[in-house]
């Protein structure tokens, strides 16, 4: 990718420490990297390698030990939570292994809650949450619960939801780890559909290889640090 492009995600000297017990976990090492806008990014790497905490420290769910993080142009690393909760809600939106739907709510209903809690709603809630669900093949699925649901269609309902406010950015969490290899298939194409088609910038954490080989790139973290394909 040129580097004439825009950077979605840009993060220099990025670490993390982390306490456990009397010693700090060096969770992340000075993570280097760019991340342009429409690019479908694979983070791969083994178990505590850091990949959940870069994902959650690019979404501004956690806050960095040193370095910068720049989303869209903006440093969220001198951010308070107001306005992380801001950015949060306008610019990224996150699909987590384990779904996190609403029980209680219907598949319609699981969309339509992000849409009424925007402060500045850009669609009309329930038109953007059936237009999404129509786009993710579960039109006929709208009014079912959760509970009535195949795993790879709850997948795809908070796919819906997080792309409920139009983000320029999703962020995945092993989102096909909890799913059969039909289920996890039908996932990525929706994902890979929606990057198609809205040109949303797509970055999947994923143990998967064969995931990661759909990626357009993949970056490789071991102890910490970015290993191959950083920019």
């Amino acid at each position: 990718m040129s580097n004439s492009a825009h950077a979605v995600i840009s993060t220099r000297d990025l670490a993390k420490d982390l306490p456990l017990g009397s010693t700090i976990v060096h969770a992340l090492r000075g993570v280097d990297m760019d991340i342009y806008a429409g690019e479908m990014v694979g983070i791969v790497g083994p178990s505590g390698s850091g990949k959940s905490t870069l994902l959650g420290l690019i979404g501004g769910l956690d806050s960095p030990t040193r370095g910068t993080i720049q989303i869209d142009g903006v440093d969220i690393t001198r951010m308070n939570e107001d306005q992380l909760t801001e950015i949060r809600n306008e610019k990224i939106g996150f699909i987590f292994q384990f779904f996190n739907l609403i029980p209680t709510l219907t598949a319609l209903e699981n969309i339509v809650l992000p849409i009424q809690f925007a402060r500045k709603p850009q669609f009309k809630p329930e038109k953007r949450a059936r237009e999404l669900l129509d786009l993710l093949g579960l039109k006929d699925r709208m009014h079912h619960r959760p509970s009535e649901l195949s795993g790879g269609q709850q997948q795809r309902v908070a796919i819906a939801r997080a792309l409920a406010n139009n983000p320029p950015l999703l962020l995945a969490d092993e989102p096909t780890g909890n799913l059969d290899q039909e289920s996890g298939e039908r996932v990525l194409e929706a994902l890979s559909d929606i990057r198609g088609s809205a040109g949303t910038t797509v970055v999947i954490v994923t143990h998967d290889p064969a995931l990661a080989a759909r990626t357009d790139r993949v970056l490789t973290l071991v102890d910490g640090r970015i290993v191959n394909g950083a920019a």
